[in-house]
């Protein structure tokens, strides 16, 4: 398929600058376009790399300035490109009837909705509701009166523990468990003693959940996840936690039982929270925090124990000129007639 740099704009609503009739041939990211491509450019930091590419034209961001090439000018370029991408592709496939594999074990009791995907040698439980055009890839195991929403998609090898629900539109990648018994024991004369865990998971619309993360369920409530959240890989969250809305939690992740999170809050990765530690709305918690006591909303924290970030900087950059003051003091106390010292 071959396009014009007007037809592409017309696709995204762009503002051609240049030779709009000049035909492009794929769409590639910048470090791999060459000539026939369309790339894009979505910060300054990029516009050496832009001036050195070898790419036609480029999809970029109001203020980038003409270097000569044609250009599509769009609010958000990155948007714009991957839908570009996607024309390049085609059409996707038309869904066709509910398919399961001969191979699948599916429950009499289970409801599978129209559309949907049942691959090989996926086990659904006694009770199971599995919405429109959900995809259960190979090996997946969905347990006893699991809700699944429409339009959900889980990855190979995804294990849904009995009694979980998924809302709409909902990705999980391969390996991902949720609704294991979360990590509860009493101590009792001298044995740790396990807590019944009864309770389930509930997952959002439109949430993503990575690959290998684990999701407990509750001891007696549910676990929940808020719509639009989005969890990277390896990612830990204990039963009881509140997970609340477009939060997004980064690879290795760890959150300890019964914590909370408002909205819109962003955890980097290796980030540790403490158990019953409620992080407000749209807070930032900067990469390997230890998070151990409430964060308000709106705050930026770095370190372990975490702390504002500001803080956290003038303490690091205070750390690397320590070689420097232990020289100075030694200089200092050898003047001073008191010995080297160490």
């Amino acid at each position: 398929m071959t396009l014009t740099v007007r037809q592409l704009a017309e696709q995204v609503r762009g503002e051609v600058l240049g030779n709009g009739d000049l035909p492009i041939a794929a769409a590639r990211p910048l470090s791999e376009a060459g000539p026939g491509d369309i790339t894009f450019v979505e910060a300054d930091k990029h516009m050496p790399a832009w001036h050195a590419s070898p790419a036609s034209a480029a999809v970029v961001s109001p203020n980038v300035p003409v270097n000569g090439r044609p250009l599509i000018r769009v609010a958000d370029p990155l948007a714009a490109f991957a839908a570009i991408v996607m024309h390049f592709r085609g059409p996707p496939p038309t869904p066709a009837a509910a398919r399961i594999d001969p191979t699948a074990t599916v429950h009499p009791t289970a409801k599978i909705g129209p559309e949907a995907t049942v691959g090989p040698f996926v086990v659904v439980g006694e009770g199971a509701v599995i919405g429109a055009r959900c995809s259960l890839n190979a090996g997946v195991y969905i347990g006893r009166n699991c809700k699944i929403g429409d339009d959900a998609t889980l990855h190979p090898h995804v294990v849904l523990y009995d009694d979980c629900v998924l809302g709409n539109r909902v990705t999980i990648h391969a390996n991902a468990v949720i609704g294991a018994d979360g990590f509860g024991f009493r101590t009792q004369q001298g044995k740790h003693v396990k807590v019944p865990q009864i309770g389930t998971v509930e997952i959002g619309d439109d949430v993503e959940i990575g690959a290998c993360t684990t999701i407990d369920r509750g001891t007696f409530g549910p676990t929940r996840i808020g719509e639009g959240t989005k969890i990277d890989n390896l990612v830990m969250i204990a039963h009881n936690c509140q997970i609340g809305r477009h939060n997004l939690l980064v690879s290795q992740v760890g959150i300890a039982g019964s914590s909370t999170t408002g909205d819109y809050v962003v955890m980097a990765g290796q980030v540790g929270v403490g158990d019953h530690v409620k992080v407000g709305s749209k807070t930032i918690v900067g990469a390997k925090a230890g998070v151990v006591k409430d964060i308000p909303a709106g705050s930026r924290v770095l370190g372990a124990p975490a702390k504002p970030d500001k803080d956290e900087m003038r303490i690091l950059k205070t750390l690397e000129k320590l070689p420097q003051m232990r020289k100075d003091l030694r200089d200092i106390k050898r003047r001073l007639g008191l010995g080297e010292g160490e």
